[in-house]
């Protein structure tokens, strides 16, 4: 049974050493045994930040290649309606919430879930919970 949502900030935080926090630590144990939803975007929007931070050398292949190891050891539910949902109620919640496209993707997804989001990123948490959605603050 899916247990959270994840956003990108969550998962890139076990690769970046200075992203890591006691937050992202427990909820990765949490998620070696529960599954976590993600919307359709999740695995490009992850991609793109590996090769942008191997491209600065922020981090080596190798690197990014021992975090792919680790995503695909968890069981990760990528929800395929995330398209059918991105020009309607994702862009009024970007609106709204004056969130990218992209962080309103994973709010709205968590709203239809009817899960917890978990995020390092502020104002994606700040929105999720002015609209009543649980969250795990990973910051």
């Amino acid at each position: 049974m899916t247990e959270v949502v994840i956003d990108a900030s969550v998962a890139l935080a076990w690769c970046f050493r200075d992203e890591r926090t006691e937050a992202t630590a427990k909820l990765l144990e949490r998620v070696q045994t529960d599954a976590v939803a993600v919307p359709s975007l999740w695995h490009p929007e992850v991609a793109n930040v590996l090769a942008l931070a191997e491209r600065r050398r922020r981090i080596t292949p190798a690197e990014s290649t021992e975090l792919i190891a680790l995503l695909e050891t968890l069981e990760i539910v990528v929800d395929e309606e995330t398209p059918s949902h991105a020009l309607g109620r994702v862009l009024d919640l970007a609106r709204e919430e004056r969130l990218t496209a992209y962080d309103a993707a994973y709010l709205e997804l968590a709203m239809r879930l009817g899960l917890p989001l978990a995020s390092k990123d502020v104002d994606l948490c700040d929105a999720a919970e002015r609209l009543g959605v649980s969250v795990l603050r990973a910051a």
